[in-house]
């Protein structure tokens, strides 16, 4: 006896197609259900040994506990930033153009606390070699950034999880991972105002150098008697040379780190080029009447006494021109609210985060029950065929 089925066509008619219900190319869903239920046995069996069993694997499985702390990264803001750069002046500006801004501040301390430098504290603060018995330090880095998921959100959030088989020990790293975010920020420049601070102490630190090399030369020209003469013939000329270099110096760090950015046409570019310009012209009036003042008979070891002068109040300008730029700097860093704020401290967790027990035993049993489905399918096809 055959079953019959109707297949609608184009023009709106039927037409009928039987389907032999003992066809080798098809099985219907009654023989389907014919054939799982003539094995129920064997597949109600194996379902229930397969739970049995991953549930007993399971069990011998550790427990791990997951710990979460969350923080709040500062944010940087580049109006403010823009502000105290005109608050600052030229050095600042150039520090500004130079350092640059940060596009994700978040993604930046997410990195930080995936460093090695990172890792490497919390396996000596917490011994965690120990704890992962590994025998290698690479090793035992790699096990730590494997229990540990460091993500920041859309909501500006960082969490830090961290899973181990002790909920103290994982509570513990979670809070180490917090503590040396905070230290290392503290070490590196990081903020804008940080980084500032940084590139001013650079500047500062070689201006020093250079004044203390222009001190041993006016000082060995000191004891040859030469800067006596020096003095008497237009002290105040070479002093005010000096103020004008430092002060052209500034103006063209400044105008270096504008067109960086700025179009030659730019009003403020134009502007800083008028006042380097007369800066210059009026240090050529300065070192002119200067060298007019001096005596001709001067011999030429005044004469470097003279340029040993002039260096010497030159680098003594610049570096107190520094020096209030770097404690502008270190005062706006003391001020800045950008810091680490700690939302959620990890506490010990009182429940298992894993293994998920039951979830591994009902797929352990829907995929066993699964292949012994297919099993005894193939079997039956293989048999017909013989």
């Amino acid at each position: 006896m055959a079953m019959s089925t109707t297949t609608p066509d184009a023009g709106g008619g039927g037409v009928q197609a039987a389907i032999p219900k003992g066809s080798d190319d098809e099985i219907s869903l009654l023989e389907t259900l014919r054939v799982l239920w003539k094995h129920k046995w064997l597949l109600i069996g194996s379902t229930i040994g397969a739970g049995v069993l991953a549930a007993g694997v399971t069990l011998l499985m550790p427990n791990y506990y997951t710990a979460t702390a969350r923080i709040l990264p500062p944010q940087q803001s580049s109006s403010s930033a823009a502000a105290l750069l005109g608050q600052l002046g030229g050095l600042a500006a150039a520090a500004g153009g130079s350092i640059g801004g940060i596009r994700n501040p978040n993604d930046l301390y997410v990195g930080m606390l995936k460093s090695r430098t990172v890792a490497d504290r919390l396996i000596e603060k917490l011994d965690l070699k120990v704890y992962f018995d590994a025998k290698y330090q690479m090793t035992t880095q790699m096990r730590l950034a494997e229990a540990s998921r460091i993500a920041a959100g859309k909501d500006g959030i960082i969490s830090i999880s961290v899973e181990l088989k002790d909920p103290k020990l994982a509570a513990g790293v979670a809070n180490a991972y917090v503590e040396e975010l905070i230290r290392l920020t503290g070490v590196l420049a990081v903020t804008e105002a940080s980084q500032r601070r940084l590139f001013f102490e650079r500047q500062l630190a070689k201006a020093r150098d250079n004044l203390a090399a222009a001190e041993v030369a006016a000082r060995e020209a000191l004891t040859k008697g030469g800067l006596a003469v020096v003095e008497g013939q237009g002290r105040s000329l070479v002093e005010a040379s000096a103020r004008l270099r430092a002060q052209i110096t500034v103006k063209e760090v400044q105008l270096g780190a504008m067109r960086s950015f700025a179009a030659e046409n730019n009003p403020d570019l134009r502007l800083l080029q008028t006042e380097l310009a007369a800066l210059r012209a009026e240090l050529a009036k300065v070192e002119g009447a200067g060298s007019a003042g001096v005596s001709p008979k001067l011999n030429a070891a005044a004469s470097d006494n003279v340029r040993l002068l002039r260096e010497l109040r030159y680098q003594e300008a610049l570096q107190e021109l520094l020096a209030r730029q770097t404690e502008a700097a270190r005062l706006d860093e003391a001020r800045d609210t950008s810091l680490i704020q700690v939302l959620d401290t990890a506490v010990e967790p009182d429940r298992k985060s894993s293994p998920g027990r039951a979830v591994i035993t009902l797929v352990s049993s829907f995929v066993v029950f699964g292949l012994m489905c297919i099993g005894i399918f193939i079997y039956r096809q293989l048999r017909s065929i013989r």
